[in-house]
């Protein structure tokens, strides 16, 4: 008799398995939208922007359909717009004039960085201004710091991290974002801006940033191109037990936020991180991604705005909480 009973109750289990209506919860848009499990909004949004001095008008970025390097002197008229349009952050790149070994003009009281944050911050106080603390965009060699022979030195380069930082904050950037890959970069930079008055200045860190071909048209975007590559210092693609090491060597050295660039070939290392760290997560759309959807929308193999949202919900979904994206004004303009 209990055998009969527990092949009877198994025969019903099964049964009643093999006809679950999931499709009870997919019948219509308002049922689907109620039970969305994740949502993207303007808040979750950082716009990249690219910013170049001693030019008079926008330079389209070929690889980059929609993207333009923005003139200097029409920064406040583009931040004024963006606020307008409902853009919430932005991170700053500098496209230099001014070049040399160090990338000393990124720690210059008057160089770009400095003068592109107040700029932004005094024609929109709203937008949350973030600088990418590097040196690629300043170095004459592309390097993300100082070079010696073919290797970059680490500890030279985090000393002018920490005062590219201070220099940074002065000007009243909201947020500084290290994106060069030394080690110990994040104690150097809070070592630095507490030590100059700005203890209360989160850092963002690129803490899992992978030496990737995702990023070909960022060059063309922000004029750093290099004889070589970054793999002594970027991870490799195919790490992913490092790229966790990496982000919490910065959790333990004092940052804020953690970064997963590239996004969504690394949707696996936003998930594993977010299973295992309460601190706030970004993942970056890099421009390869970006330019990707651009071009395959415009040969017809995909809808542009379908793709792009899909996209954005998939950094939500494996755990990012904030995502940079160059779709960030589309959505803006467009809605999600």
């Amino acid at each position: 008799m209990p055998d009969d009973m527990n092949t009877h109750t198994s025969r019903d289990l099964a049964l009643r398995g093999a006809f679950d209506r999931h499709r009870r919860l997919r019948g219509n848009a308002t049922m689907r939208g109620l039970l969305r499990e994740n949502i993207v909004t303007m808040n979750d949004l950082i716009y990249p922007i690219f910013v170049e001095e001693e030019i008079d008008d926008f330079v389209p970025i070929d690889s980059m359909p929609g993207i333009n390097r923005i003139p200097e002197k029409r920064l406040a008229s583009e931040m004024k717009d963006m606020e307008k349009e409902g853009i919430r952050a932005v991170m700053m790149f500098g496209v230099s004039r001014k070049k040399d070994s160090t990338g000393s003009d990124s720690w210059a009281a008057d160089g770009l960085l400095a003068r592109t944050i107040r700029t932004a911050k005094d024609a929109a106080p709203s937008i949350a201004v973030i600088s990418d603390t590097c040196f690629c965009e300043y170095t004459d060699h592309g390097h993300c710091g100082v070079l010696d022979g073919d290797h970059v030195r680490n500890d030279e380069t985090i000393e002018n991290l920490g005062r590219q930082s201070v220099v940074a904050a002065k000007a009243g950037v909201d947020m500084v974002a290290p994106s060069a890959m030394m080690d110990g970069q994040i104690a150097a930079i809070r070592h630095a801006l507490d030590g100059a008055g700005f203890d209360q200045l989160p850092i963002m860190a690129y803490s899992s940033k992978f030496a990737s071909s995702f990023y070909g048209p960022f060059r063309d975007a922000a004029g750093c191109d290099l004889d070589g590559d970054r793999k002594t210092y970027q991870m490799d693609p195919l790490n992913g037990r490092e790229a966790l090491r990496e982000s919490f060597s910065d959790e333990a050295e004092g940052a804020d936020i953690l970064m997963v660039k590239p996004g969504m070939p690394y949707l696996d290392v936003v998930a594993r991180l977010r299973d295992r760290t309460d601190m706030p997560i970004a993942a970056y759309q890099v421009s390869g991604e970006y330019a990707m959807i651009k071009f395959a929308a415009q040969a017809g193999a995909l809808d542009e705005g379908q793709v792009m949202r899909e996209s954005l919900g998939a950094f939500k979904r494996a755990g990012a909480d904030l995502i940079l994206s160059y779709f960030a004004r589309d959505v803006a303009r467009e809605g999600i």
